[in-house]
């Protein structure tokens, strides 16, 4: 009977440390450091998803159409809209980030990333290539799903 007990009590040692590292969910929309995009963040499955919804220039000059992801390699994807287009799906991390790919659509190219909630108003989202790693800090622009 002790030995239930004691291995009841290590279950809910474990569940309530695990809560600990758990992701926050850093739902709603988010403006990148730049301001031209405004990402959608919400969850997909077991991932956090991130969606453009938003560009400070949604007409591509050149064409007087809007924005397509002309510079993505794949030619069946270069008449896609970025309006609209999921530029990254992570899984959550032990260490309270998400981890996996981010698409820049400005060079076509996917990126590692990771995404950090740094407070309730700011996301840092690290992209690196190879070795080189930079930080972009994107401010929250709606209340999100909390």
């Amino acid at each position: 009977m002790l030995s239930a007990i004691r291995l009841a009590t290590a279950a809910v040692v474990v569940a309530v440390a695990s809560l600990s590292t758990v992701a926050a969910e850093p739902f709603g929309t988010w403006r990148t450091g730049d301001g031209q995009a405004r990402i959608r963040v919400d969850r997909c499955a077991t991932k956090l998803c991130g969606t453009i919804v938003w560009l400070k220039e949604p007409i591509d000059s050149a064409t007087g159409r809007p924005q397509v992801d002309d510079k993505n390699p794949d030619r069946s994807k270069q008449r896609r809209p970025i309006i609209g287009l999921r530029i990254f799906a992570m899984n959550a991390a032990a260490d309270g980030t998400w981890s996996g790919t981010i698409y820049n659509a400005d060079d076509g190219k996917n990126y590692r990333a990771t995404i950090r909630e740094a407070s309730p108003s700011q996301l840092t989202v690290r992209g690196c290539a190879g070795i080189f790693c930079g930080d972009d800090a994107w401010t929250r622009v709606d209340a999100g799903k909390r």
